[in-house]
């Protein structure tokens, strides 16, 4: 039963705010930490107590969910850095670690095997949705790790969206870096796209609708074309998040001998937008790049 299970929920950032939220308001006794904490504070009126660290969220937990920024703050909070004790080394024998934040297949691979030695039960579960997905419960989960632990999780998944288990650990974190080649790249096409339409004199609000239902429709030529046209950037994939990923992706390629050209060219968008200091703006602002490259202001 929900109320008889604790929850160490580790990150309440613009998506695991709603997270914790939706696990709370379902009957889950949840215990939050944040790096700021007043991010977290407004949790209180949903019943959630906040921890003054990482590892007292944790302690003693049934569940421990991390959903931090990237791999190194997963591994900080996670296996602990200098004088901070890690969550893994409070966390009892038996309970489960489930990592939530996108981070390198490497990463969540170490993470794996030192949860094993902990007694820990361990599965990386990123999600894609951004915070619509995660404030409405209608999450993607892609989850690698521990099989048992998956099936005994579906509860607590299903407040947060639809799961789906990959395999070993790790495998959850390489599915999302699928995702995000896939969310990246079309964002870039979308972009490119309606640019050349709004530049040939044609109104991008009536092409998006003429393509509608047709093979070149998406949720992403929907929502974040017609954002892009609007000038609606608000964050909820940002663009240094969707940078990250994207650099994750192409090195892992490279390494297994992949050749990724569209996913160099996303690289370069997303790259020039964090230099352009508009890291914390909308994956949709490779918009305001392609603008910007061409010409025609930003």
């Amino acid at each position: 039963m929900p109320g008889q299970l604790s929850i160490g929920f580790i990150g309440t950032g613009i998506m695991g705010f709603h997270m914790a939220r939706r696990l709370a308001q379902a009957g889950y006794r949840i215990t939050a930490w944040n790096r700021t904490e007043a991010k977290a504070e407004p949790l209180r009126d949903y019943g959630v107590d906040i921890a003054a660290t990482a590892a007292d969220a944790a302690g003693g937990a049934g569940i421990a969910i991390v959903m931090v920024a990237d791999g190194p703050s997963s591994d900080e909070v996670i296996l602990g850095t200098g004088e901070n004790t890690g969550i893994l080394e409070r966390m009892r024998a038996g309970s489960t670690l489930l990592v939530m934040s996108s981070i390198p297949v490497a990463t969540a691979a170490a993470q794996g095997k030192a949860a094993e030695a902990a007694k820990v039960r361990y599965l990386d579960a990123p999600v894609s949705g951004g915070e619509p997905g995660a404030r409405d419960g209608k999450l993607t989960i892609m989850a690698g790790g521990d099989a048992q632990a998956f099936e005994e999780m579906q509860p607590v998944f299903a407040v947060m969206g639809r799961s789906t288990y990959i395999g070993r650990a790790g495998a959850g974190s390489l599915a999302k870096l699928a995702n995000q080649v896939i969310v990246g790249n079309a964002i870039q096409s979308v972009a490119e796209a309606l640019l050349l339409v709004q530049a040939g004199g044609a109104d991008p609000k009536a092409v998006i609708e003429a393509l509608t239902g047709g093979f070149a429709d998406s949720p992403i030529l929907q929502n974040h074309g017609s954002r892009m046209i609007a000038g609606d950037f608000k964050p909820g994939g940002r663009c240094h998040t969707q940078l990250k990923d994207t650099r994750s992706a192409q090195e892992l390629g490279t390494s297994l001998g992949i050749v990724m050209p569209m996913t160099a060219q996303a690289r370069e968008t997303y790259a020039n937008l964090v230099e352009n200091g508009q890291g914390d703006l909308d994956h949709n602002a490779a918009w305001l790049d392609l603008r910007r490259r061409s010409g025609m202001g930003s």
